[in-house]
């Protein structure tokens, strides 16, 4: 039996905003509340998110916050960021607090180079095919820079070519990076037309055949690091410091607890990413990648020194930009980087940088000590109590009761809600 809905609507992306809304309201049951909702927008303007992405027929808001207390080489920043998760806020904020007692964070960056992939097929020899890419390098070089003479002039472009020989299912292959200076801007563009451009330059010179051309989001030549010492006494004595080396050994050495520290960092870097209308996704897919290099392993290393105060370092590749895309477009994207004032994408990285460690130190301290929950506790009563229906002053009754009881469900928030109001009438 054919179903009575069908998703596939010829020429979707050609109908006005407003009958594509109808079409998914009609296929969705919405309500005409639910569908107003859709319709209401605030900085970003239908109108410009309807030329960011298709078929648009709305915007879809998340909480920005702003993280407090952060020193980062010298200089204090307000970091915006946007995010769902209770706590990731308070828990950076309160991390920037305890760093300053040693003079904050302390950042490095190796500048911002990408990598632009060519994948060669197709060759008998295919040893013999790299030494004739490497051998004619210049002319690749010259002709990747050709795609974009403004970047040049900036003192970008092209600046190296690298070529490796790979084992495949299919046999094997040839691999070519373009090493790129892309400035300010997060690269994908640029890299990806000096890729396409190369090409056939390539094919004549290996007489194999080129498929693939496109950036890679291991940007390991773009690298963001951050450290910061942590006073004993101020993150709460020694056996406070003892809890996280050990929760540190435990990421280490276990993959299934590696992923989780790792996820914390990214609670950080993911909401300063998406707050200045970066790529968070290739962020997200750099950093662990990046981690898996040499076995899955933690973006942080902590180490206590001869005062026994806590070290914390992080290393994680940041390809962002504070130029093109998303980041010129949205215009909270431009108040958000505004209000970090930074100057450049290498800035912004070092920033992200110091934010990840920031996140993953104040995660360990709350597991070593009170436990994860606790902090998230009142938050996410509030978003328990906000989802049965509470409103006003009933939310923090609610959320006071929860909390007391340390019994965050819904059908409890609900008992509970129900109570006030029976007072009330």
């Amino acid at each position: 039996m054919a179903s009575e809905k069908s998703s596939r609507i010829e020429g979707f992306y050609k109908l006005p905003i407003e009958k594509r809304l109808k079409k998914v309201v009609e296929f969705s049951g919405l309500s005409d509340e639910e569908a107003e909702l859709l319709k209401k927008t605030g900085s970003l303007s239908i109108d410009i998110a309807d030329r960011m992405i298709e078929n648009v027929i709305g915007t879809f808001e998340l909480p920005i916050g702003i993280a407090t207390n952060f020193l980062i080489d010298g200089k204090d920043y307000l970091i915006p960021m946007v995010i769902e998760e209770p706590s990731v806020v308070a828990a950076a904020s309160n991390a920037a607090k305890m760093a300053r007692v040693k003079g904050g964070f302390w950042t490095s960056s190796t500048g911002p180079l990408m990598i632009g992939q060519v994948q060669v097929t197709n060759l008998p020899n295919p040893n013999y095919a790299r030494l004739q890419v490497l051998a004619h390098k210049d002319e690749i070089i010259e002709k990747a820079n050709e795609q974009d003479p403004m970047l040049v002039s900036l003192g970008g472009g092209c600046k190296d070519i690298e070529a490796r020989v790979i084992d495949t299912m299919k046999g094997k292959m040839l691999i070519i990076h373009l090493i790129v200076d892309v400035r300010d801007a997060m690269g994908a563009n640029a890299v990806n037309t000096m890729a396409e451009a190369v090409a056939p330059l390539i094919e004549k010179i290996t007489g194999g055949r080129v498929y693939l051309r496109i950036i890679s989001n291991l940007a390991v030549y773009r690298l963001a690091r951050a450290y910061a010492i942590f006073d004993k006494d101020a993150i709460g004595g020694e056996e406070v410091v003892e809890g996280i080396m050990n929760a540190y050994a435990f990421a280490l050495a276990d993959p299934f607890r590696c992923a989780t520290h790792n996820k914390g960092i990214m609670n950080g870097i993911s909401a300063v990413v998406l707050a200045t209308g970066n790529d968070f996704r290739a962020i997200e897919a750099g950093a662990h990648a990046y981690a898996s290099l040499n076995g899955y392993k933690p973006l942080t290393t902590y180490e206590v020194n001869s005062k026994g105060d806590l070290v914390g370092t992080i290393e994680v590749p940041v390809a962002v930009g504070v130029i093109g895309g998303s980041t010129s477009v949205n215009p909270l994207a431009k108040i958000n980087l505004k209000i970090l004032g930074v100057k450049s994408a290498d800035e912004l990285s070092r920033i992200i940088a110091a934010v990840g460690l920031a996140q993953n130190f104040a995660a360990l301290r709350a597991l070593a000590t009170e436990g994860i929950q606790r902090g998230h506790m009142s938050l996410h009563a509030r978003n328990i109590a906000i989802s049965a229906g509470a409103k006003g002053d009933e939310i923090d009754k609610v959320v006071e009761v929860l909390v007391r009881e340390r019994k965050i469900r819904m059908d409890r928030a609900m008992e509970i809600l129900k109570e006030i109001r029976s007072k009330k009438g």
